[in-house]
């Protein structure tokens, strides 16, 4: 039987669907999620993989923290490897042009440039891209199915496939729920660097939010 190992990139995953759907991580079945894309394929031992950035402590993330700790609850409770970091943030300048709408507005009031807070995660891709590359050269799995956009992991994909010999499956996604957001779309360049391709639509991930009694 195929083994497989599923590496879930939850910032990744959060921001091009969960939150175009309105969905918070703690509401998502992520145990039953990993076994439909599986599909009758042996997940190895400590094969369910979560990275995820840690949520800082302050007076406004309280409640995000307390999410964050009944998700690990679960995930470990069904037996998943969660891998944090730290949630980085930092004041980033945006300088005021042609591109911003009413930006002639903004420089007759004598706003050359606008500041804002950005968080990033640090460090998730280096964990991913390590253990995809352990796991390949240990031969612990035949299969990666990498639930993960970032096109920072194409170094170690190459690796994985064209030295170690080893699979990997890209779950991409098309999500257009909210009128917000740009749509979610496949990363062409991810397709391009892996061996088997699965794009999801809504009605695919719907079955797994998890419905709340009241």
């Amino acid at each position: 039987m195929e083994r497989v190992c599923i590496i879930v990139d939850s910032g990744n995953f959060y921001h091009l669907v969960l939150k175009k759907l309105n969905i918070q991580d703690i509401d998502f079945d992520f145990e039953k999620f990993v076994n439909f894309l599986a599909d009758g394929r042996e997940i190895i031992k400590e094969g369910k993989r979560f990275y995820v950035a840690t949520v800082r402590e302050n007076y406004e993330s309280k409640q995000a923290m307390s999410r964050q700790t009944m998700l690990f609850t679960t995930l470990s409770g069904s037996r998943w490897v969660i891998k944090t970091s730290k949630l980085k943030t930092r004041i980033e300048k945006i300088k005021v042009d042609k591109r911003m709408v009413d930006c002639q507005k903004l420089l007759n009031l004598g706003i050359n440039e606008i500041e804002y807070i950005r968080s990033r995660e640090k460090g998730i891709d280096v964990k991913m891209a390590t253990d995809l590359i352990i796991g390949a050269i240990d031969k612990k799995y035949d299969t990666a199915i990498l639930i993960s956009s970032d096109t920072d992991l194409v170094p170690a994909l190459d690796l994985v496939r064209l030295r170690l010999k080893t699979k990997i499956e890209y779950i991409g996604f098309s999500i257009s729920k909210n009128d917000t957001c740009e749509k979610t779309k496949p990363v062409p360049r991810m397709i391009g660097k892996t061996d088997i391709q699965r794009v999801l639509v809504e009605s695919d991930i719907r079955p797994f939010i998890i419905k709340k009694l009241f």
